[in-house]
């Protein structure tokens, strides 16, 4: 699938906002703080508000925000369209959330000196196209009516079907031992958190996402969004 020929316009709907979402907020954080901006400039106590895809709290960028009864009907638009985001990978260790907020394990003996540019790129040619991926615990897909990392919080971990994913882009940014700097363009529905983990385990040395930040949602860049505080 040519993911050009999915992307929306690039002026943004009335009720609309790109929001740059800052580390250690969650999107939920986010909705929350533009509703009350809304309601108090409105006037309107019951005005619905609603984010289109999720970013982990650890992650950044860029979330679209829907404000009124029309736009909040209309998420799902967005919701379905192709990603881009920047990942700061750490190789030479894993994390159980397979990201920076998790419990973090050096691989010690695992790992044996650098991994070469050339292994990278092989590796990361293999991940392009149509795959299955499986959803981490630490996620907020639900199953059997429960989120899944309420499930890890609780030291269960359960089955999960892996899904389809694709992944029409992938390439290297930065690397300089044990950081590794990817852009990734992919379908909505792509854990970049599994990604990081998956690309460690190929390589053989382990890796988790130190850094994340969303840059685009179809047509709609980072570099247009605002800070929560300038809404």
């Amino acid at each position: 699938m040519n993911y050009e020929l999915i992307i929306m316009n690039s002026e943004l709907p009335n009720n609309f906002l790109l929001i740059n979402k800052p580390a250690g907020w969650t999107s939920f954080d986010a909705v929350n703080y533009v509703r009350k901006k809304a309601r108090i400039e409105t006037g309107d106590k019951k005005i619905r508000v609603g984010h289109a895809g999720t970013l982990d709290p650890f992650a950044t960028g860029l979330l679209i925000v829907g404000v009124g009864r029309e736009a909040t009907k209309r998420l799902d638009e967005f919701k379905k369209l192709p990603k881009t985001y920047v990942a700061k990978l750490r190789l030479g260790a894993v994390s159980d959330t397979y990201d920076v907020a998790g419990v973090i394990k050096e691989q010690g003996e695992r790992v044996k000196g650098k991994v070469s540019d050339n292994e990278i790129l092989s590796v990361l040619e293999k991940f392009k196209g149509k795959q299955l991926q499986l959803p981490p615990m630490y996620s907020a897909k639900k199953i059997g009516g429960e989120r899944l990392y309420k499930l890890a919080r609780q030291g269960k971990e359960v089955e999960r079907e892996p899904v389809m994913i694709e992944i029409f882009d992938i390439k290297i940014l930065e690397y300089y031992w044990p950081h590794l700097t990817i852009e990734v363009a992919c379908a909505a529905g792509t854990y970049i958190r599994s990604l990081a983990h998956d690309i460690g385990e190929k390589l053989g040395v382990g890796a988790y996402c130190e850094e994340l930040v969303r840059t685009r949602i179809g047509d709609y860049k980072l570099e247009d969004a605002r800070e929560p505080g300038e809404v």
